[in-house]
């Protein structure tokens, strides 16, 4: 398979050494023409390696299946992600009574993790890699949502791959953490990042959801939908938007976590709520629907402007055309 080698790939990844002090990664797709130097690059190359390389890693797999004992590097991930969760409560929403969308307390949140972001990554980088720290905090900092619009999409949770698949090049995460990667440390960060999305009453960015499966998250259906591969799935592909198997195995599985999460949040008929996913009960199996989400996320996420114009290119996620 095509996606084996570019995973043997990011497994052999080298980060060049910088001549300077590194600078901040910035914005190279700039017009809907440049998105054929995104699609050739090698941050694309590894991004889409880092995605197809953790899918593989879960297929089969429950949550309950993830190693009850994680790499320290994985524990520090998710002590930081327990350190922002916990700021929530440091920067309350403000009584915006007349705003239904974007509580500016959002911006002070953000703020402190503009200012802390260096600092929390500078024991999970590895000494030879230091340097690429300002670059790798800032995909961390887009994480959460933009604090100008005070709104969240599937570009901001492209960032926060692009920040665990950053991690893997300098070698703080390895290839052995994969399954850890998705089941422990992506679900904590959809826990915070909908805590944020709650407590600040993010708006879902671009066209109101239309980049996302659930108006803000993509990555958790396909991560999820390979989780449910095999010969004896708990829900089949026909059931899966009934409310009570959801709740029943949201514990274990991120589809179903991500199917519960709509029906809490959405009201009406699941068809007309959520028509897309819907459409996926009549695909026979959960291979299907994974291989199909996959093509999805390429074509309505990275292959589109209004998302990867914000997409950020640095040393370690490089804009120059991927090697062979």
């Amino acid at each position: 398979k095509g996606y084996a080698k570019m995973a043997d790939s990011l497994k052999e990844a080298k980060v060049p050494k910088l001549e300077q002090d590194p600078n901040r990664p910035s914005k190279k797709v700039h017009k809907p023409e440049d998105l054929e130097k995104w699609l050739n690059s090698q941050a694309h190359h590894d991004f889409v390696a880092f995605i197809l390389l953790v899918n593989d890693a879960v297929k089969g797999k429950k949550i309950s299946d993830a190693k009850k004992s994680t790499s320290e590097s994985v524990q520090k991930v998710l002590d930081i992600l327990d350190t922002l969760k916990a700021w929530l409560k440091v920067f309350p929403p403000l009584d915006q009574p007349h705003q239904r969308f974007g509580n500016k307390a959002f911006r002070k949140w953000q703020e402190k993790l503009v200012e802390t972001s260096e600092s929390l990554l500078v024991d999970l980088v590895p000494e030879e890699h230091k340097e690429h720290i300002k670059e790798i905090s800032t995909y961390l900092n887009g994480s959460f949502g933009n604090p100008t619009r005070i709104d969240y999409g599937t570009g901001h949770e492209a960032r926060f791959a692009t920040f665990l698949c950053a991690l893997m090049k300098v070698r703080a995460l390895k290839e052995d953490d994969a399954v850890d990667i998705a089941l422990k440390i992506f679900v904590k960060y959809l826990d915070v990042a909908r805590n944020v999305q709650v407590t600040y009453r993010q708006e879902p960015a671009g066209s109101h959801g239309v980049w996302g499966l659930d108006d803000y998250q993509f990555i958790p259906f396909i991560w999820g939908s390979a989780q449910l591969m095999g010969p004896d799935p708990p829900v089949k592909t026909s059931d899966f938007s009934d409310p009570q198997l959801a709740r029943t195995f949201s514990d274990e599985y991120m589809f179903l976590a991500c199917i519960k999460y709509i029906n809490e949040v959405k009201k009406g008929p699941f068809f007309e709520h959520s028509n897309t996913l819907w459409g996926m009960t009549d695909v026979p199996e959960w291979s299907k629907i994974n291989s199909g989400l996959i093509k999805m996320y390429k074509a309505e996420v990275l292959n589109k402007f209004p998302v990867i114009q914000h997409y950020l290119f640095g040393k370690v996620m490089s804009i120059a055309p991927a090697s062979e």
